[in-house]
């Protein structure tokens, strides 16, 4: 049972981070260069292709790992502080 309340709190907490960069994409002060990163690694994540098939072993995997991962850091190292704190309040 307790992993069960685990999963459930991470589910909880992946929505509400979804939430979140949903509001960050829709907030007229977001730079656009976060917004393209945003959507670069939505895309990246979406679409077949991968810049290291995932036919190769364990880096064909890894890939995502660490390219989403950073596109969503770089995102929102370039947004001003006062933006994220608006977008965590609407939360």
């Amino acid at each position: 049972m307790r992993f069960r309340a685990q999963l459930a709190a991470l589910a909880a907490r992946f929505k509400q981070e979804l939430v979140f960069y949903r509001a960050l994409l829709a907030h007229p002060d977001t730079p656009w260069l976060a917004k393209a990163l945003l959507w670069l690694a939505l895309g990246y994540l979406v679409l077949p292709f991968d810049l290291i098939p995932d036919f190769i072993p364990v880096i064909g995997q890894i890939d995502e790992l660490v390219i989403l991962p950073l596109l969503v850091y770089l995102a929102l190292k370039v947004t001003p502080i006062a933006v994220r704190q608006s977008c965590r309040a609407q939360i």
